[in-house]
């Protein structure tokens, strides 16, 4: 058995039960956004799907993909592309209807665990963090974005209360040596923050919230996921599914907003504003409430934790309507001509 026949069968998705459970029925042609090691594509074709179309803008996912097709065939093709062209990779195909569409948002254990991808503070490795691995790295930004662009990056898209502290020991180092791997990040962030508060969360490393706003800014992911739902929304037909799977709090909040917005009620763009019914719903929610994982679940995938899983199933495509309100989420814009 090889590396890659491993990693596949250790790869544990997050919430696949959670997802089935809640389905009268899998079958059809399902849409998994984010292959990674091919976890939610393997689980959907055992519980029924009769095809997979998998999608992941990460050149790396191929060799899982491959190993996939020698056990199920015809029934399952990746293509490399990100959530922004989901409606041009589907064009291709031209399915009748497609039952679902799945995205587990966030990185896979198989990025966090290479340390040449640059993604993790754990491991010492390249200040990389391109999912793509094409344009502006994280060093890029780092070395080369101001001090207000990275205060900004590392406030909106890390939530970090420490993001001017941050930015000014980062420019401070920079000045007297170019910072181009992730243990030289990681320590100019824990000289900079030496007795952290995060409030409800006394074990966060100081690290943590920086790395993914990095990661964030990167890959431009709100704007992707953002992109990914109006693309879905466009494809799923009368009865199909949409589910997603996220990992921090800006990521729910815009699957959380889309779902409302596009189901039951509007509220705006204000939490102050009235809610206002919507005379033709795209979505309704399937459940109540967002899915956790169980605690066994947590138990043996500590990565986990913080997953929840939000489902909508899709209403009647005629009362699509393009000009709908945008979802709000942070959107920092940076310096990008470098080099």
């Amino acid at each position: 058995m090889n590396s890659s026949q491993i990693e596949v069968e250790s790869h544990k998705p997050v919430l696949i039960n959670s997802l089935i459970k809640h389905m009268p029925k899998v079958s059809g042609v399902w849409v998994d956004c984010t292959f990674g090691a091919g976890g939610y594509s393997k689980a959907l074709l055992e519980a029924g799907a009769e095809r997979i179309i998998g999608i992941d803008r990460d050149p790396n996912v191929a060799s899982h993909a491959v190993q996939l097709k020698a056990l199920y065939g015809p029934k399952i093709e990746l293509c490399q592309a990100k959530f922004s062209s989901l409606k041009e990779v589907l064009d291709q195909f031209k399915f009748n209807k497609i039952a679902g569409i799945v995205f587990d948002i966030g990185l896979s254990s198989m990025q966090i665990d290479t340390p040449d991808r640059g993604f993790s503070f754990q491991q010492d490795g390249p200040l990389d963090m391109r999912m793509s691995q094409k344009g502006v790295t994280a060093a890029d930004i780092v070395n080369n974005a101001s001090e207000e662009e990275l205060a900004n990056i590392i406030y909106y898209y890390g939530e970090d209360r420490y993001a001017r502290v941050i930015a000014r020991a980062i420019i401070n180092e920079r000045a007297k040596k170019e910072i181009v791997r992730t243990e030289h990040l990681s320590c100019i962030i824990k000289s900079a923050v030496k007795q952290p508060n995060f409030k409800g969360n006394k074990n966060l490393n100081v690290s943590t919230r920086t790395f993914q706003a990095l990661r964030i800014a990167v890959n431009d992911e709100l704007e992707e996921l953002n992109l990914g739902l109006r693309a879905a929304e466009k494809i799923l037909d009368e009865g199909s599914v949409l589910a997603v799977v996220s990992f921090h709090s800006l990521e729910d909040r815009i699957v959380k907003q889309f779902i409302k917005l596009r189901s039951k009620r509007s509220s705006g763009q204000s939490r102050y504003l009235p809610e206002k019914k919507i005379t033709s719903p795209t979505f309704r929610e399937l459940c109540n409430k967002v899915l956790k994982p169980t605690s066994a679940e947590i138990t043996s995938n500590p990565r986990a934790k913080s997953a929840k899983l939000r489902i909508a199933v899709k209403l009647s495509s005629r009362n699509y309507k393009e000009e709908w309100s945008e979802l709000n989420f942070p959107k920092v814009k940076f310096f990008t001509g470098f080099g």
